[in-house]
């Protein structure tokens, strides 16, 4: 049997009882992976060797992710900094904390909105409140880091690895790992004997001119073989800086509001005790949608909110004597802010009766009929 160089060479380093992966047959024979690969392919293809395969996950620390293992996390130096200012036993001020933290620029929001959020603590009207319990525990995170830096990142908690993936201090691929036994009929072929044959894999001017390339063998080209992974697209800056903003919020103990694109022109306008005659509810400002009505708005609500509309609020209320009806409250337009959260929110109907102080935010999507310009996008 004759076959290329690196098949032979490949078929003779092969074992019948260890498995050996191709990029450890690589590095044994000094060779290219990728051409061992193919070669891996073309021989288990001849039902001379047997190839196992396994997708593995690794893992590697970004720059960012570098940096906060030599210095620590942004959070965790928060939190010590809070403890050294006394923020264990009394509130201290945020900016007298964060002055001795030594961080600056952007690492202070990631540690303002992983502050709470990690139950390190909490920031409440400017000033910080550690958590005397988060002293003892240790960090998961910090942990990790330790870990993937370490080369034994597959072993931590796959909660904390997403967690810092989505903060960018690590990245996660996959590889196909191939493992390669001689099958017996490749131990079969040994013993038989295999010589090497004389391919060449790509024609040369040198061929073209002399006329070699008649004589030649060709290497077979793999069209199955794998190629690189190439992802397209990322995420959009604007969702990035959303994204971002959402962080640093939640880490300063605000809670988001969700709720419709789509939603009634009763939470989006009446609510607001906005006329319903007033101009910027016409269609040039706000986007009618052509489906029925909601009906889930609050009927009491709804007749409580038409009075004020109508007549106002006490005894010198009067009201703005300009039509109003439930259909048009009713009718369901894109929402062209997001304060339709806020009076789903206020009024109970997003969540339960609130008890003030709270603390909502929302960073979201509106549609309005505006220009476009660096304020409007």
């Amino acid at each position: 049997m004759k076959l290329p160089e690196t098949q032979v060479a490949l078929l003779e380093a092969a074992s019948a009882t260890d498995a050996k992966t191709v990029a450890q047959l690589a590095e044994e024979l000094g060779a290219d992976p990728a051409a061992v690969t193919r070669a891996t392919f073309e021989l288990a293809d001849r039902g001379l060797l047997a190839v196992d395969e396994h997708v593995a996950e690794s893992y590697a620390l970004t720059q960012e992710g570098d940096r906060y293992l030599e210095d620590g996390l942004p959070e965790r130096r928060l939190y010590e900094a809070a403890c050294e200012a006394g923020a264990d036993e009394t509130p201290v001020e945020i900016g007298r904390v964060i002055g001795a933290t030594g961080l600056d620029g952007a690492a202070v929001d990631i540690a303002l909105s992983n502050f709470a959020r990690r139950g390190l603590g909490e920031i409440d009207g400017g000033e910080v409140i550690a958590d005397t319990d988060a002293a003892a525990e240790t960090d998961p995170e910090a942990e990790a880091l330790a870990a993937v830096a370490d080369g034994s990142g597959g072993d931590q908690d796959p909660g904390v690895l997403d967690r810092l993936e989505s903060r960018g201090l690590l990245e996660r691929s996959e590889t196909t790992v191939r493992s390669v036994t001689l099958s017996d009929e490749g131990v079969t072929a040994l013993m038989e004997g295999v010589e090497t044959a004389e391919t060449v894999g790509a024609v040369t001017p040198d061929m073209l001119s002399s006329g070699e390339w008649r004589d030649v063998g060709f290497a077979e080209y793999n069209v199955e073989a794998d190629a690189e992974t190439i992802a397209g697209g990322t995420e959009h800056i604007l969702r990035q800086t959303a994204n971002r903003v959402k962080d640093v919020l939640v880490g300063m103990g605000f809670r988001e509001m969700a709720g419709p694109h789509a939603d009634a022109e009763f939470w989006i306008n009446d609510c607001l005790f906005m006329p319903q005659d007033h101009p910027a509810r016409t269609h040039w400002d706000q986007f009618a949608l052509d489906v029925p009505p909601m009906a889930s708005v609050p009927e009491d609500l709804l007749e409580r909110v038409e009075e004020v509309h109508r007549n106002g609020v006490g005894e010198d209320g009067d009201g703005y004597h300009s039509p109003w009806s439930p259909e048009v409250a009713t009718q369901v337009d894109l929402r062209g802010h997001t304060t339709s959260l806020s009076m789903r929110y206020l009024s109970g109907e997003a969540a339960d009766e609130l008890e003030p102080p709270q603390r909502y935010f929302s960073v979201e999507k509106v549609y309005r009929n505006d220009t476009l310009d660096p304020t409007h996008l």
